[in-house]
């Protein structure tokens, strides 16, 4: 009964995902499964993550890289979410909640225009009413998916936004570029990082895995005995419980855009990912649960008003020798 009862879930939980909008890209040698925005159907509609470029599942050579690392899934969870998807703060807040009034409007680039509350801080990871989700757009083609974002002013905020999830043709390779053109009245001042969200075959997160960086890396907080940095790797020692998490960031890396490249790799299945972008770091906040593993890269935006900032992400997917066990 038990297992009739659980099926059952299983089977509701496929079929929602199924129910929502999105689009299905290749290049012959990498295939990839991405969710698409909607205010009403979309996997996604919370109030944290850009809701543009969110990636159910991709493949290579039957290994899978990202999928649901999360136990309860509702579309307005902050981090009910998959695969490589950003966050735009600026000093851990939203886009000018400092200066906007209770009824007033603060935003949150790749969500829209949200309502302040009556509230003593800012809620990160909390839900908020969206009054204007702005105008989205989608267009596919066989090996990419490009999504723009157009939000009229809000409190003095506006601009165009677009991110273009691509499968370079014939490489094992994906790219995500961004453009952020201000149209607005007020300067745009933020930083944007991209979780991740690496799930390398569903291992469970402990010593067959290992992140390695260009640069002797430093870990800030005590990593309670759960993994340890050995000069440009991180390695777990133990295998995280299901309430267990390692976090802490990451120092040592330089002023330049060569050290934003890292490589995630699950030792026992042969697994590996190497991610590098074009702007440099300014800073990198390590997170991992027992499902997923996630070193967050931040950068800086300052994006004046009629001026535009572009930035780029490379993944490039790979198969090692699975270690001897």
């Amino acid at each position: 009964m038990k297992f009739g009862i659980l099926l059952g879930c299983v089977a509701i939980g496929a079929a929602m995902a199924a129910d929502v909008p999105q689009a299905d890209i290749t290049n012959g040698v990498l295939k990839a499964k991405l969710y698409l925005p909607d205010a009403q159907n979309g996997y996604y509609q919370g109030t944290r993550f850009d809701w543009s470029g969110v990636i159910a599942s991709l493949e290579y050579k039957g290994h899978n890289y990202f999928g649901k690392w999360f136990d309860k899934y509702d579309p307005k969870i902050h981090d009910a979410i998959t695969g490589p998807v950003e966050e735009f703060m600026h000093d851990m807040k939203a886009l000018g909640y400092d200066e906007a009034k209770p009824g007033e409007l603060f935003v949150k680039i790749g969500v829209g225009a949200i309502k302040k509350l009556e509230e003593r801080q800012y809620k990160r990871f909390g839900t908020y009413e969206i009054a204007d989700t702005g105008k989205w757009s989608t267009k596919k083609g066989a090996d990419f998916v490009e999504f723009t974002q157009e939000l009229k002013d809000s409190n003095g905020y506006a601009y165009i936004y677009k991110k273009t999830v691509r499968l370079t043709k014939g490489k094992p390779q994906m790219v995500i570029e961004h453009s952020l053109k201000n149209t607005g009245k007020k300067t745009i001042e933020t930083n944007v990082y991209n979780h991740g969200f690496f799930m390398l075959d569903g291992a469970v997160t402990g010593p067959d895995m290992v992140v390695k960086f260009p640069f002797e890396a430093k870990a800030t907080a005590n990593l309670q005995g759960f993994a340890e940095l050995q000069g440009k790797e991180f390695h777990y020692l133990k295998e995280l419980t299901a309430r267990g998490s390692v976090h802490s960031e990451i120092s040592g890396f330089g002023p330049t855009d060569k050290d934003f490249d890292f490589r995630i790799e699950n030792k026992k299945t042969g697994a590996g990912v190497r991610l590098t972008g074009n702007h440099p770091l300014s800073k990198i906040d390590f997170w991992s649960p027992r499902t997923t593993v996630c070193p967050e890269a931040y950068i800086d935006l300052k994006v004046e008003p009629g001026k535009e900032s572009k930035w780029q992400l490379t993944y490039d997917f790979y198969v090692t020798p699975p270690a001897a066990q």
